[in-house]
This record gives C-alpha cells, sequence and structure tokens, in this order.
C-alpha cells in the first residue's frame, strides 16, 4: 500500500509538472503572438506615418511655409536696418558733413559685412542664382550651390545688401533660395519616403522651389509658377502644375497672413494695392500711349542689358590684369556704396530723385492715384506723406523724375555686377514705374481736363501708367511674359490687363530682337554649360545642318581593341561615354560604353594578372612572384635561403581616382594592367638571371598588354542617341532641349561620322564665341544683314548611299 501511495503521488507530481510546463509554453506562446501583433502594428504605423509625411503635398506646404516664414523675417530685418539708417541720419542733423558721414558710413559696413560673408562663407551665394538654376535645371550638376552653407551665407548677405539701401531686388536671389530649401527638404523627406532619393524627382522639386521663391516676395502664386516655367525650364513637366500653384499658393497665403497676425494689417490685401476706378479704367485713346511705352521699354530693356554686360566684362578684364582693387570684393563693394550713397544724399544730389525713398517707398508713390503736376508743377502734399520727397522749389516733376530714371539705371546695372547676393527684377521695377510715371504726368499735363468719350470726360489716371511701365520694362530685360501676371497680382489692379499685355508683348519683340536676357548674359559671362534659345530673329540658323558644324575627330573603340588601346584613350581625354564600332574599316556604331565601364574592365584585368601567373613563369619562377606583401605561407616547404624571403611581385592597388585622373603623371601603363616585379627583391637572390627574368617578364607585358578586351561584362548601351547628318540645326535644338542631351553621335548609314554636344550645337546657334566666352551684340544689330539665305535642297545622292552600303 506504501508503494502504491507512493506510485500515485509521483503521477500526481509529474500531472502537474507537466501542467506546468503546458502553461509556461502557453504564455509564451501568447507573448509571442502579442508581441508579433505589436511589431505589425508598429510596422504599419511607420508605414503610415511615411507615407503621410511623405506625400507631396505635406511637402509642397511646409516648403510653401518656409520660404514664406523666410520673406516675412527678412523683410522685417531689412525695415529695421533701413529705420536706424533713418534715425542714425536725423539725429545727426546738426551739421551737414555728420549727416553725410552717417549716411554714407552705415550703408558702407553693410555693404562690406555682405560682400565678406558671402565671398568667405560660400561664394556661391554670389549673384541672383537664376542662371546656376536654370544651368541645374537643364541637367548639368551644381551641387555647391544647393548646400546648407550656400542657404546660410545667401540669406545673411541678402538681408544685410537690402538693408544698405543699394539699388538691388531680393527676387532673383529668393529663386534660388526656394531651389536650396527645395534640395535639402528632399535630403530630410528621404528619410520618411524614397521616392525623394530619386534624382528626377528632386528636379522637379527644385523647378517648384523657385516658383515658390518668387510667390513668397511678391504674394503672387500665378505669376511666380509662370515666371519659373519662363526663366528656369525649356520644357516643363506637365505635373508640376500642380505642385507650384499649391506651394507658392500656400507660401503666397502665410506670407500675406504674417503681417495680419504681427499687427501691421487688417486684412489681406495686394502687397502694392492701388485705388484705381474699376468702371472705366481706360479709354481706347490711351492704347497708342501704352503701346508706345512697350516698345520704349523694349529699347531700353535692351539696352540695360547691354550695359551691364560692358561693365561686367570691364570688371573682368581688371581681375585678368591683377588689378588689387577689382581683385579685392571689400574695396570693389566699397567704392560702389560709397559712390552711389554720395550720389543719393538727400540734401546733396539725391534732393532731385528722392534719394531719402526707400525703393518700396517709391513704388507706392509711384502707384498712387492722384496726379502730381498741374501744367508741371507738383501738388501740394502734407509734409508727412512720401510724395513730399518729389517737391522741390527749382525743379518740376519731369525734371526730377526724368534725373530718377537716368541715375537709377546705370547705379542699378552697377549694383547687380558686385560680388554681393543681388537681383535685378525689382529696380527695374522701380525704374520702369518711374517711367511709366513719367509718361502718365506728360499724358495728364496734356490732357489737363481729361479725355472726352461720348461727352463724359474722364481725367488721366499717372499711377496706371506706372503698372503698365513696370511691367514693360521688367518684360524687356527679363523676356518673360509672366511680369505682365506679377504686376495684376501685385497691385490687385485686373482693369488695365489689356494695356499691360500689349505693352509687355511689344517690350519683349523689341527686346528679344536686340539682346538676351539678363540671365542669359551671365551665364554666358560665366561660361555656364546652357543650351542657348532659337528665338525667331534666328532665321537663318534653320538652314545649318549637323554635318556643318559636328566634331570629326570621334575617339573610339572597336571590338578588336586592346587594353593597350582603352587605356591611351582613357589618357587622352575625360569622356565621360566612348562610341563602340565594329572596326575602323567598317565603322559600324554597335552603341556606347561608359567610361566607368572600361575603368571597371581595366581594375579586373589587373586584378586577374595580379592573382594568375604565366605557364612559362608558374614552374620555374613559382616563389619569386607572390601576390601577397605578406610572407608566404608555405616557404617552409622549399629550401632555406640565406636571406629573408621577400616579394618579388607585389600588389598594385589601382584606385578609382588613378584612372579617373587622366593627366596625373603617376599613372603608368604596366602600373594599370600589370603586376610589376621588385627589383631589390630580386637583386636578393644571387643564383637567379636577372636579365633573363626581366627581359622576359618584359615581354610577357606587352604579351598581356595587346590581348584583345573581352566586353561579355561591360555594360554597352546598344542605342544611344544618334543624328543623320543631314539633321537640322533647329530639329537638334529641340531633341538636346526635350531630352536634356550632352551628346549625340552623328551616323550615316549606321557608320559613324562625328558627333555633337553641347559646345559644338552652342557654338553653331551663337556663332564663332571670343576668349572670354562672351559675344555681345550691339545695338540695332539684329535689324542690319537680315537677307534670309537660299533653301537648301534636302536630297541624299544615290550613289552616295550605295557606296555606303558596299563598303
Amino acid at each position: 500500500m506504501a508503494v502504491d501511495g507512493k506510485d500515485e503521488n509521483s503521477l500526481e507530481q509529474g500531472i502537474h509538472t507537466k501542467d506546468a510546463g503546458r502553461r509556461r509554453r502557453d504564455g509564451r506562446h501568447r507573448r509571442s503572438q502579442s508581441e508579433l501583433k505589436c511589431g505589425v502594428r508598429l510596422t504599419h504605423f511607420h508605414r503610415l506615418l511615411a507615407s503621410l509625411v511623405g506625400a507631396d503635398w505635406i511637402f509642397l506646404m511646409i516648403l510653401g511655409f518656409i520660404m514664406a516664414v523666410m520673406s516675412f523675417v527678412m523683410d522685417i530685418f531689412v525695415t529695421l536696418f533701413t529705420d536706424a539708417h533713418r534715425w542714425i541720419y536725423d539725429l545727426s542733423d546738426s551739421h551737414v558733413f555728420l549727416q553725410y558721414f552717417a549716411w554714407v558710413a552705415y550703408s558702407l559696413i553693410l555693404m562690406c559685412f555682405a560682400a565678406g560673408f558671402a565671398n568667405i562663407v560660400s561664394p556661391q551665394a554670389v549673384g541672383s542664382g537664376i542662371p546656376e538654376m536654370k544651368t541645374s535645371l537643364r541637367g548639368v550638376v551644381l551641387q555647391e550651390y544647393l548646400t546648407f552653407k550656400t542657404l546660410v551665407s545667401k540669406v545673411i548677405s541678402l538681408t544685410c545688401t537690402l538693408g544698405s539701401e543699394l539699388p538691388v531686388g531680393k527676387e532673383g536671389p529668393f529663386v534660388h533660395i526656394g531651389s536650396m530649401c527645395a534640395a535639402l527638404l528632399c535630403k530630410f523627406m528621404s528619410l520618411f519616403s524614397g521616392i525623394y532619393k530619386n534624382e528626377a524627382r528632386n528636379k522637379e522639386m527644385l523647378t517648384v522651389g523657385c516658383a515658390v521663391g518668387i510667390g513668397c516676395c511678391f504674394a503672387s502664386p500665378i505669376g511666380g509658377v509662370l515666371f519659373s516655367m519662363e526663366i528656369t525650364s525649356m520644357f516643363y513637366v506637365a505635373p508640376n502644375y500642380w505642385r507650384g500653384f499649391l506651394s507658392a499658393t500656400f507660401g503666397s497665403l502665410i506670407f500675406r497672413l504674417l503681417p495680419v497676425w504681427h499687427h501691421e494689417e487688417e486684412t489681406l490685401t495686394a502687397l502694392y494695392a492701388t485705388k484705381y476706378r474699376l468702371d472705366f479704367p481706360f479709354d481706347l485713346q490711351e492704347l497708342p500711349a501704352f503701346a508706345a511705352m512697350g516698345i520704349v521699354c523694349g529699347f531700353g530693356g535692351a539696352f540695360f542689358v547691354y550695359l551691364y554686360g560692358k561693365i561686367t566684362l570691364f570688371v573682368k578684364k581688371q581681375k585678368a590684369t591683377n588689378s588689387f582693387l577689382m581683385k579685392n570684393c571689400f574695396l570693389y563693394s566699397a567704392l560702389v556704396s560709397v559712390l552711389i550713397s554720395t550720389l543719393t544724399f538727400p540734401p546733396g544730389f539725391g534732393q532731385f530723385m528722392a534719394g531719402k525713398l526707400t525703393q518700396r517707398d517709391s513704388l507706392i508713390s509711384f502707384f498712387d492715384n492722384r496726379t502730381w503736376s498741374n501744367h508741371g508743377i507738383i501738388a501740394d502734399f502734407d509734409n508727412d506723406d512720401h510724395l513730399a520727397a518729389w517737391k522741390h522749389p527749382q525743379a518740376n516733376v519731369f525734371i526730377i523724375l526724368t534725373i530718377f530714371v537716368i541715375m537709377k539705371f546705370w547705379m542699378s546695372a552697377l549694383s547687380i555686377t558686385l560680388p554681393i547676393p543681388c537681383g535685378s527684377f525689382v529696380p527695374i521695377f522701380v525704374i520702369g514705374a518711374a517711367f511709366g510715371r513719367l509718361v502718365g504726368e506728360g499724358m495728364a499735363t496734356l490732357f489737363p481736363e481729361g479725355i472726352n468719350t461720348d461727352g463724359h470726360i474722364y481725367p488721366i489716371v499717372p499711377g496706371a501708367y506706372a503698372v503698365v511701365g513696370a511691367a514693360a520694362l521688367t518684360a524687356g530685360v527679363t523676356h518673360t511674359m509672366s511680369t505682365g501676371v506679377i504686376m495684376m497680382e501685385l497691385t490687385g489692379q485686373i482693369g488695365h490687363i489689356l494695356p499691360i499685355l500689349i505693352s509687355v508683348i511689344l517690350a519683349n519683340m523689341v527686346s528679344q530682337s536686340l539682346q538676351p536676357s539678363i540671365y542669359d548674359t551671365v551665364i554666358r559671362i560665366k561660361k555656364l554649360p546652357y543650351l542657348p534659345l532659337l528665338r525667331w530673329g534666328h532665321r537663318e540658323k534653320h538652314n545649318i545642318h549637323v554635318e556643318d558644324f559636328m566634331e570629326r575627330d570621334v575617339r573610339y573603340i572597336t571590338l578588336k581593341s586592346t587594353y593597350r588601346d582603352v587605356y591611351r584613350i582613357l589618357r587622352s581625354g575625360d569622356l565621360k561615354t566612348l562610341p563602340l564600332v565594329k572596326s575602323a574599316e567598317s565603322m559600324l556604331l554597335l552603341g556606347s560604353v561608359e567610361r566607368a565601364q572600361l575603368q571597371a574592365l581595366l581594375k579586373q584585368r589587373a586584378q586577374e594578372l595580379r592573382e594568375g601567373h604565366t605557364p612559362s613563369m608558374t614552374t620555374s619562377y613559382r616563389v619569386h612572384f607572390q601576390t601577397s606583401t605578406e610572407e608566404s605561407s608555405s616557404a617552409s616547404d622549399h629550401p632555406a635561403s640565406p636571406k629573408p624571403l621577400k616579394p618579388a611581385l607585389k600588389k598594385v592597388a589601382v584606385d578609382e581616382e588613378e584612372i579617373t585622373n587622366p593627366y596625373d603623371s603617376g599613372i603608368s601603363l604596366k602600373k594599370l594592367c600589370c603586376s610589376q616585379p621588385d627589383i631589390d627583391a630580386l637583386q636578393d637572390y644571387p643564383d637567379t638571371e636577372d636579365d633573363t627574368i626581366l627581359q622576359e617578364m618584359e615581354e610577357w607585358e606587352e604579351q598581356e598588354l595587346d590581348e584583345q578586351v573581352n566586353f561579355n561584362n561591360c555594360k554597352i548601351d546598344p542605342a544611344p542617341f544618334q543624328l543623320v547628318e543631314g539633321t537640322s540645326l533647329h530639329k537638334t535644338h529641340t531633341m538636346f532641349s526635350v531630352l536634356n542631351l550632352d551628346y549625340a553621335y552623328v551616323t550615316s548609314v549606321g557608320r559613324l561620322i562625328g558627333v555633337v554636344s553641347l559646345k559644338e550645337l552652342r557654338k553653331a546657334i551663337e556663332g564663332s564665341m571670343p576668349a572670354d566666352g562672351v559675344r555681345l551684340r550691339p545695338i540695332l544689330a539684329s535689324f542690319r544683314d537680315r537677307g534670309i539665305k537660299g533653301t537648301r535642297i534636302e536630297t541624299a545622292e544615290l550613289h552616295k548611299l550605295l557606296d555606303h552600303q558596299a563598303s
């Protein structure tokens, strides 16, 4: 019975143990199931968060918000700088010399700081940045222009430049700033969505950044998108429409809401709101005056570009001659700042050009709906009104406006040549508005009672002429149509849409016939790799064909090329891609091979030679040609030598940069393709016939270098871009522009006969270029020698075609 009790107890303990084990297993299973569910939920939440944060609309709204805040904060600091300038000037009113010193020194300090900060921190921040963005969107990588360091340098330097009251603007630099913010935001958003690692997608976002930059400066989303399309892209990608409009609209909304939240304005209004009548904005008899303004502004815009080019070339020439004044950014900027500040000093010559007013105050006064003059005498205004700056006891309004236009014209052209972040949009805007105001005041003087239409008298509104003049002159300088839309959004004036568009179109027609745009001129001067446009004034270029300007001396490789041939071709230039032909006799184009692929072939061949041995030398000299720098592990298998065993054949590391730089004198053909023996190591063995070994090795190396290249492991593009010799320049330009090509091969019946790159295409469009890369056309040059050449017969002779097929 005792035994049975023990058995029962042991049985119960076993059952309890099994139950406990089962419960532990069930508990672990439940915990693993809960952990698995929790992991799945976390993964799902991460994916949902990444999809939401990485969505396009989130990116676009963040970009618009950043640009709006940046533009608003910059305007606040610029206002603080200008107010401080006026406060110091008014504080020193006890003596004229103190006022002059305060007026000049304040601008001088800010200008020198802006020039020094931009050139020391990031020289890429100099200028407007629009030409560089055009080049980047063309496909040429300019990564240094899109870095955070360049962004900081551009923002701080631009703020100080605008605070110095130099006649420059922020709209051009803000296009660059918008592109930099878009590029940096793409890097950040790539943490949530892999789509932002795509290069093509990032390029689209750069275009959106350009649109937001303009939209957040003028609160003009529609004009900003259109302006970015015109100045940055030859062919706009359709999906970028809604992206640009969304980001620019949100940015413009935030930019106009911030002053309301800051208690500066009561509600959302246009940046330069006007109060013109809407029931009868203008009379039809005024249209000829608006059209004449457009033509004059076209000539004025072309002359401004020409003047800017001449000044820039003069500065470059002084730098080339090692002029200390031009090489030092501080001295050149300081000299120009002192000159302009002296001329705009209010008690001095500045009293004849309203020198005390800022550019914003000048625009507000030009757009005023009141008439300033009554038969040439300026009307009475309150002393607190900014319009009082245009009143002078010894000069009427026409003299003051004329002096203002002339002085600001050359001052603006000189200022944008300085090594500082600056734009030309706002200065041209102000000059055009002043010219329009001058014409409007003249019309008001000619028709003091207004224009009689069907018994009704409608007075002349000079401010409307200022609006039209600003849009027309800006269009003549930038060669854009969107300036008219920007002007309508900027002033809220939709009633003068017809005069604005007429003047903008006429200004574009005249200026495009005389000079390239201000941005294309900068591209030419800086020699940026950008393809110019074929405009309507280049009709004779349509009769030029590829065979007239292609490069006939083409470096190529064949299926029978040796490693020596490939190496020599790589060292002869820095071509990124080489054509592959069947043979030198047939020249039948089979495809193209990238430079990196050929470098990989050479490296692979060098690796094979280091790891392998030739049949003739393996048995006799196996010990002497080891491929490791360490002692051989099998050295004990061989007879002992009186000296330590040294490697005779050392491992040669072929770095990528060695092959990439074809002009490095340290690269030798044998070092690249063959492993060379250590001569000192051979001398350690007196019983070795050194001369015989060296001679046999040299023969072996020559044989290996002359071996035919194996292209089986090489990626070959079987369909590179090709043109035929009869392709017109117009078609070639269109193909390069649409596809963003850098080069194209020219073939005739499949045979390679030449190559066309951006360099040859630009020369064909612009003609022969001088050494400095700039070719400025004199004024009215395009109206001379416009004879159209005879059309070329597009035929191919049959016997030439048969000869090509027979060969």
